[in-house]
């Protein structure tokens, strides 16, 4: 199995139709609403991969709930050829799991989009396990260079 660190093709398609905003500001002018869900290393996420799915996701256990927690994005920046955007930091305290990966996902209800769309699938690179603790996923710098969400010409 294998989870891929890709930008799914349908996000593409969607962000090209409008369906996607980024804007840190929130509701404008989509509305959308992206969530972070972890997964194990059974899971199969390729840029194929469509939809956010509880398969294979961490089970609801100490500090991790099924679905993933909700991003605070943190804007969307230009610079001469590359647009890009990022989140914030987000932590699960008092946790205990294993993961290997994660989906950036669109929760919104949004005319057109397919609930839970997703956007994005990171692999960590191996089990990263989390014990009575606080597991953190640390977003990089949001430019041109190293945000999560980056397109170049």
């Amino acid at each position: 199995m294998a989870i891929a660190s890709v930008l799914q093709n349908t996000f593409k398609q969607q962000l090209l139709g409008g369906y996607h905003s980024f804007n840190a500001s929130g509701d404008t002018p989509a509305g959308s609403a992206f969530k972070i869900a972890l997964f194990l290393d059974t899971a199969t996420i390729t840029a194929a991969s469509t939809v956010y799915s509880t398969s294979d996701e961490v089970a609801t256990a100490t500090g991790y709930t099924a679905g993933g927690k909700a991003l605070t994005n943190t804007g969307v920046g230009i610079s001469t050829v590359t647009s890009f955007t990022d989140f914030s930091d987000i932590s699960w305290t008092s946790s205990s799991f294993t993961t290997r990966g994660c989906v950036i996902y669109n929760s919104s209800s949004i005319s057109g989009l397919t609930l839970n769309s997703l956007v994005c699938s990171i692999d960590f690179g191996g089990n990263k396990t989390v014990s009575s603790g606080t597991f953190t996923i640390q977003f990089p710098t949001n430019d041109s260079s190293d945000a999560i969400i980056r397109i170049t010409s």
